[in-house]
């Protein structure tokens, strides 16, 4: 059985080639017969440099046209692709080049300098003739199994793993997407303001299937005043981006008076979004706004939070729902297990357990890391969670960051919610610290809101307000920024680091 996600490229092109397929910025760089054209000869040009399937080729480059057609061009080839988040160091992307035994990196002349020895062709595909070849026929035949993405963590704890993502993965993520995320049609239009390495580009198959719009940024990222412009020139824009940009996006558009006309989805995920920070998004942008939970191991596809929840506020329990990542998935089935990996009852905390066609089969080349990962067939996530009786999923940390303080559990993201309420602060991340006596107890770094000061006494009262005293931080450490990932999320490490210092 033949299961090559680049066919659908082939077939929306046999459908509509005359349809406008890939823009940067306000500018159509191809259609759909011109992409797939693109595509074929990239596919050439990479069988001509060796490439067969099976093998590995890296793409290290910004967001950009290239990108669509390093990642189908691979595909047509029968490869498999090894997406680098730009951000990283050469030395970083080095690494994984190396591990994933890549033949070829496609690279962008910024991001060629530095890697070194990494024992793969370095290949500036913007150099445009030095990838093109003679064009494909075909796309070459793939098995549901095969590897398809090799997907690298985001290695907060040590070296990145490997994720394999398949072709079968692929597929069932994004009928996932149509399912239970949202609709797609080729009016619409997918806008890569996210890295394409990451959940943006992920999402550009289900666009494929659907010969959608494909819009690049000029500047090859998130700008918020770029991205507001280009939802209203394209109009029925959807976009995926992690809680922190839609926080970005909601305070440009207020303090510039853009109402995000152009904007048609937001999907979010990626790390906590908070519910203040939702709300004031629903209230500026209206009903635009879904959430789904996934991680490198499901990409995309364990629950999803539809945009009649995020934007409800009549249901009794709207609140409680907007807090949570939704309900699981159509392709996957999901449970809260114990530490031996069996159910609990609903309304008991434990860890996120799921499994189904969008699951990975295990880690590149890491068979411990692959068997620690699964309980019984079933994925563990490492984040721990609660599903209430309606099948809502709220997440409360991950369980290496779950703070044990004299014998009782806090979970992190709940004492963060309640500090965001305040003015005075715009980010909040909290860590336990080692205590003689309590084994650990609360620390909370603050970031000052524009014009504010801290002050503990408040933070306590407002603290105590919401949740219990033993909850509350003990110390609170003013911060002017946040240690982040390149995706965004907040390296609570480097924070425990410092307490440690």
């Amino acid at each position: 059985m033949q299961m090559n996600i680049g066919v659908w490229l082939e077939r929306a092109a046999a459908c509509g080639p005359g349809r406008p397929a890939i823009y940067l910025g306000q500018g159509q760089a191809f259609d759909y017969a011109g992409f797939d054209a693109a595509a074929r000869a990239v596919a050439g040009g990479l069988v001509a440099h060796g490439i067969e399937p099976g093998d590995r080729v890296a793409i290290f480059m910004a967001n950009s046209p290239a990108y669509l057609l390093a990642l189908y061009g691979a595909w047509y080839a029968g490869a498999a692709v090894v997406p680098i988040n730009a951000k990283l160091h050469a030395a970083e992307a080095g690494w994984i080049i190396r591990d994933a035994g890549a033949r070829i990196v496609l690279v962008t002349d910024r991001l060629a300098q530095g890697l070194g020895d990494t024992g793969a062709a370095v290949i500036d595909i913007a150099a445009g003739d030095a990838v093109m070849g003679a064009p494909v026929t075909g796309v070459a035949a793939r098995a549901p199994d095969d590897l398809a993405w090799l997907f690298y963590t985001s290695g907060t704890t040590g070296r990145p793993k490997g994720v394999r993502i398949t072709h079968r993965m692929l597929v069932a993520m994004s009928l996932a997407y149509l399912a239970d995320v949202d609709a797609v049609s080729p009016e619409d239009a997918t806008l890569y303001a996210a890295p394409m390495s990451h959940g943006a580009g992920l999402y550009a198959m289900v666009h494929v299937l659907r010969g959608a719009r494909h819009v690049c940024p000029l500047s090859g990222g998130f700008d918020e005043a770029e991205i507001l412009g280009l939802a209203q020139h394209h109009g029925r824009v959807h976009m995926f981006a992690a809680p922190t940009m839609v926080k970005r996006l909601t305070a440009h558009a207020r303090a510039t008076g853009v109402t995000g006309e152009g904007l048609r989805s937001v999907i979010y995920a990626g790390g906590p979004m908070y519910l203040a920070d939702i709300i004031e998004a629903v209230d500026h942008f209206g009903d635009i706004f879904i959430q789904i939970y996934g991680q490198g191991e499901c990409p995309m596809a364990i629950t999803a939070l539809p945009r009649s929840d995020v934007s409800d506020r009549s249901h009794p329990r709207w609140r409680a729902r907007l807090g949570s990542v939704g309900r699981a998935q159509s392709v996957v089935e999901l449970r809260i297990g114990d530490g031996e990996g069996q159910e609990v009852a609903r309304g008991q905390a434990g860890e996120i357990m799921v499994r189904g066609d969008a699951v990975m089969p295990g880690y590149w080349h890491n068979p411990e890391a692959s068997a620690k990962a699964f309980a019984g067939g079933w994925l563990l996530t490492g984040d721990i969670g609660v599903m209430d009786t309606d099948g809502y999923v709220t997440l409360q940390d991950r369980s290496k960051d779950m703070i044990i303080s004299g014998g009782s559990n806090i979970y992190p993201r709940e004492v963060e919610e309640a500090l965001l309420t305040h003015p005075a602060l715009s980010e909040v991340s909290v860590v336990g610290r080692a205590d003689p006596d309590w084994g650990e107890v609360v620390v909370a770094f603050v970031v000052i809101a524009p014009g504010a000061v801290l002050d503990e006494s408040a933070l306590d009262a407002h603290c105590l307000a919401r949740i219990a005293r033993f909850k509350r931080p003990k110390q609170y450490v003013e911060v002017s920024d946040l240690p982040k990932n390149n995706y965004g999320k907040v390296l609570k490490t480097e924070l425990r680091a410092r307490l440690d210092g």
